[in-house]
């Protein structure tokens, strides 16, 4: 599945019938980026296991970009959709964001991070990876002979969208420490209101008993 202008820098999913071909797909992927025909800055093979979470298999990269499976594009990602892979980004921003592209929910699939989060189903294995292709066709037909199916979308797009979900999370974020704020000044209200009202009934009984 290709978007309708082709994008030379992807974001790429390859899903498989037989899971054991992901790990082929991914060494194949380094050997096409060996020979010039593609460039991958990063790949990963990963599984979601039946609590959703998303767990990294092992992964390739460019000299300059090992690691990047954990720190760049991908690992922002993965980030997103993974769970307590969301501690790449820090805390708990991966489960709480993750949590906003549910698997079942149809509306999801508006979002180009819930269409990446679908491909990577319950209980099977998905490589994710980011490349520079000059079209489709290398990739596709390598993937093809695997049995792997292919979904890209635009790196660009997907940089949007991590970034979109960063701004709702610092938001969030804002929103819960003014709720934390203001719980805590009302409780302090109330304390002050309930001593100044212990203080008064003091005070009243100490008048009763003078007039007495």
């Amino acid at each position: 599945m290709s978007t309708d202008v082709f994008s030379p820098d992807n974001v790429i999913v390859v899903t498989f019938g037989d899971d054991a071909n992901a790990y082929q797909a991914l060494t194949d992927l380094e050997q096409l980026d060996s020979q010039g025909q593609v460039s991958v800055a990063s790949a990963t093979v990963v599984t979601r296991d039946a609590d959703g979470h998303v767990h990294v298999k092992t992964e390739v990269g460019h000299d300059s970009y090992m690691g990047t499976a954990s720190g760049g594009l991908i690992g922002l990602l993965l980030g997103v959709i993974g769970g307590p892979l969301g501690v790449l980004l820090g805390g708990t921003y991966g489960a709480l964001v993750g949590s906003l592209f549910d698997l079942d929910d149809d509306a999801t699939t508006d979002s180009v991070l819930g269409e990446i989060a679908k491909q990577v189903q319950p209980t099977r294995t998905a490589v994710l990876a980011e490349v520079t292709e000059q079209s489709p066709e290398v990739i596709d037909t390598a993937m093809a002979r695997l049995g792997g199916q292919v979904m890209r979308r635009p790196a660009f797009e997907v940089e949007q969208e991590i970034s979109a979900a960063q701004e709702a999370q610092r938001k969030a974020e804002r929103e819960a420490r003014a709720e934390v704020r203001k719980a805590r000044l009302e409780k302090s209200k109330e304390d002050a209101h309930a001593k100044v009202e212990e203080l008064k009934a003091k005070l009243h009984r100490t008048k009763a008993g003078a007039a007495a």
